[in-house]
């Protein structure tokens, strides 16, 4: 498939990755401030709100720490001051690479991005420079076990899915933006396990990277954004082969 998104689905595959809950609830708790201080506290009426408070819940946030975020989007509570921001540049190797972020310091943050762009190997670009590269899509993430992959392909194509790609461990489908909640239903109805759902960025085509100096370089340059505090998502074009990523598991 053309156009999956590389790096969501090697983090699924880090094992850090569930360990960071700490990390994991500042993101999310930051999400639901946003969200209801842009749509208002009413999930029913804020699809955005809505489905940051599914993300919550399915992380195992807790409902207490989740009311509080949404307080403090709509000010009923004190807080920072925080605001959206989309970053874009390249990795090594002129890879595409675009971030979302939430800030309370719009200028701390693009400093030390600029910082972590330069030290991996990449650069800063203007607004606009990789944007026209993706296409907002419906992501859905599906666990599988033994002969499953085929079945969730079935089951996700009737419910309205655009593409289904096996990841091996992972079926990957994708949807319209306005399809995402009922593919998802869709599979939970078939029983399946829907591991992630969100509206995400998707590369138009993915570039593959066949050397492993160039490889590592790129992912030392993901895991740093993704370490960073005001970093919420991350969008990129590469693709790495199974032969390169089992190369750098064992080195």
């Amino acid at each position: 498939m053309s156009g999956h998104s590389k790096w969501a689905n090697i983090k699924h595959r880090k094992t850090k990755v569930d360990a960071q809950r700490g990390k994991l609830f500042t993101r999310l708790g930051r999400e639901l401030i946003v969200a209801a201080r842009e749509g208002g506290p009413d999930p029913e009426s804020n699809a955005r709100l809505k489905a940051a408070m599914q993300r919550a819940r399915e992380a195992n946030m807790p409902n207490e720490n989740i009311m509080r975020a949404i307080q403090r989007g709509t000010g009923e509570l004190g807080g920072a001051d925080y605001e959206e921001l989309t970053y874009e540049g390249y990795g090594p190797g002129g890879i595409a690479v675009m971030l979302s972020l939430v800030t309370d310091n719009r200028n701390r943050t693009a400093s030390e991005i600029r910082y972590l762009f330069s030290r991996y190997g990449g650069s800063l670009g203007e607004a606009g420079c990789v944007a026209w590269m993706f296409d907002s899509k419906g992501q859905i993430m599906v666990d599988i076990s033994g002969d499953a992959a085929d079945e969730v392909m079935l089951a996700a194509i009737e419910a309205g899915a655009e593409d289904v790609n096996n990841q091996g461990d992972m079926v990957e489908v994708t949807t319209a933006p306005d399809q995402l909640t009922q593919v998802s239903e869709g599979l939970k109805q078939a029983g399946f396990k829907i591991e992630q759902a969100q509206v995400t960025m998707l590369p138009q085509a993915t570039v593959p990277i066949t050397d492993a100096e160039q490889a590592q370089k790129l992912l030392r340059l993901m895991e740093a954004l993704e370490e960073h505090d005001d970093v919420q998502e991350i969008y990129s074009n590469f693709d790495l082969p199974d032969e390169i990523l089992e190369q750098l598991q064992e080195g």
